[in-house]
């Protein structure tokens, strides 16, 4: 099992979309999150689902499968700033689900990365460049049930 566990690096708007892409309907709890001024990094540890597992197993092609999930650690170095829009940090305990992770890049290299999250709520970074890393941290377990979003 050990060699199906994902290790991404992003240096680029489009690495991060892959990651983006990777950790949609991701859920992290508010104490699982971590700016850490002094080392310029902000990281979080998430519960991830496994959505390139189910696309090799073929579950999207009418295959009913549970899924499965995984703990996942995220970091970004080169944070000068953070700032978090309807994220109650005093609730440690509360989760929420990550959607998408969005970057406004600017002609210096420096860049804005917005992890927005279910409940409007929103992480906004300032990163000096492009610097990422997502890991999994554990082995996989079934999910309990399968993400799904209502279509407008």
């Amino acid at each position: 099992m050990k060699d199906e566990l994902l290790k991404l690096k992003a240096e680029s708007k489009d690495d991060l979309a892959v990651i983006s892409a990777v950790l949609q309907d991701a859920v992290v709890r508010v104490g699982d999150l971590a700016y850490l001024p002094r080392e310029h990094r902000f990281a979080m540890v998430l519960n991830r689902y496994r959505w390139e597992k189910e696309a090799l197993d073929g579950a999207g092609l009418g295959r009913r499968r549970d899924g499965e999930r995984v703990r996942a650690g995220l970091h970004f170095n080169g944070v000068l700033k953070a700032q978090v829009q309807h994220v109650p940090l005093a609730d440690r305990s509360h989760v929420m689900e990550l959607l998408a992770i969005e970057v406004e890049e600017r002609e210096d290299g420096a860049a804005t990365v917005l992890l927005d999250f279910s409940g409007f709520a929103t992480i906004r970074l300032e990163v000096e460049c492009i610097d990422a890393r997502l890991d999994d941290l554990s082995e996989p377990w079934s999910a309990l049930r399968r993400p799904a979003h209502a279509v407008p």
